[in-house]
């Protein structure tokens, strides 16, 4: 028998569609506000990115679900319409079958919650990760295996998946795993510089990846040579290599509502030590290549693109001081993006 508590209770769990006509298509991901939410943690507190975001005159955030009660999807559930925001939520994936029972819970609160996609980063960064070619083999099997066992559970509740390219797969394999599993329930979250890692330019891990990209990490890079390769940074937008106006027109092409997650995360750069053996144990020719053609190319690109200005370093700063750096880059970003690119 219906009651009025029963009916209450399905309409708060109803399938959530925000309108997205009016709204910016510029969001964020937790990781451009490593410094603020770790000072949050420090003091006993968390940031609430949806809260935060929505201060920052942004319309979506990427966050996590702390749990998956009523009382969490509820207050998630109540901001999300509130605010009016698209929100993409992170949960673990199955790793094996015993884990599938979690997993479907995790995806149910996060459909409830209104979100209107699940994102992972499956892997770190390949060349600091493995030191064999086996040791990667074994780890990209189990990245598919947990998605053949995530795959039916998306299906169920209807919520896209997306995968980043978060420099463990080079964009070629990335993309044919994707056409292996062929279901419009696992897709791409497309990261605008990863990949740059693993010697590829923005461009060209685009082209490979865009049939499958459900929505974005939109960043800037810039590069500079050091003894055993070069390094990479995230940097405020326009300061950087990236083409980000001709790639968001892409994306839009693709799907004019794509959520763009600022994702410029402000620490030390990053070393990519492409002229040390540890580099290349993961790259074979028949398996796993990366043609020397790319190598080059990624080389000339360093040559020809020296920084624009220093790039940004948080080592011996305080914690104020690195907040406030991280602050001023993003708050660049969020405007240059308002004027340059209509986000």
């Amino acid at each position: 028998m219906l009651t009025r508590r029963s009916l209450l209770a399905a309409a708060a769990f109803a399938p959530f569609a925000a309108s997205s006509a009016t709204r910016s298509q510029l969001g964020a991901a937790p990781t451009g506000f490593t410094a603020r939410m770790g000072a949050a943690r420090r003091a006993g507190k968390a940031l609430n990115m949806l809260e935060y975001c929505n201060s920052l005159g942004l319309s979506g955030a990427e966050t996590t679900l702390p749990n998956s009660d009523t009382a969490t999807v509820l207050a998630m559930r109540t901001l999300v319409e509130t605010y009016n925001m698209r929100v993409v939520l992170n949960t673990p994936l199955p790793k094996t079958q015993g884990d599938v029972g979690k997993f479907d819970a995790a995806v149910k609160a996060c459909k409830d919650c209104g979100a209107i996609a699940i994102h992972a980063a499956m892997t770190q960064r390949r060349y600091e990760q493995f030191d064999t070619l086996a040791a990667f083999k074994e780890n990209f099997q189990q990245c598919q295996k947990s998605i053949e066992l995530a795959e039916p559970i998306l299906a169920k509740h209807q919520i896209k998946l997306a995968i980043e390219n978060h420099k463990g797969w080079r964009s070629a394999e990335q993309a044919a795993w994707m056409k292996r599993v062929s279901s419009e329930w696992v897709g791409v979250c497309f990261d605008f510089g990863n990949n740059i890692a693993l010697c590829e330019t923005p461009d060209q891990t685009l082209k490979n990846l865009l049939p499958y990209i459900v929505f974005c990490h939109i960043k800037d890079m810039a590069v500079e040579g050091y003894k055993d390769g070069f390094l990479l940074s995230e940097v405020a937008f326009g300061d950087g290599i990236s083409n980000l106006k001709g790639m968001v027109q892409t994306l839009r092409e693709r799907d004019p509502n794509m959520l763009f997650c600022l994702e410029t995360i402000t620490r030390e750069p990053l070393k990519i030590p492409v002229f040390t053996d540890k580099y290349w144990v993961t790259f074979d020719d028949s398996i796993s290549p990366l043609p020397g053609r790319d190598l080059a190319r990624t080389l000339e690109l360093v040559r020809n693109n020296p920084p624009k200005k220093p790039l940004p370093h948080v080592e011996g700063l305080s914690v104020e001081a690195q907040i406030a750096l991280e602050e001023e880059i993003n708050k660049k970003c969020i405007e240059w993006a308002r004027v340059n690119l209509g986000l």
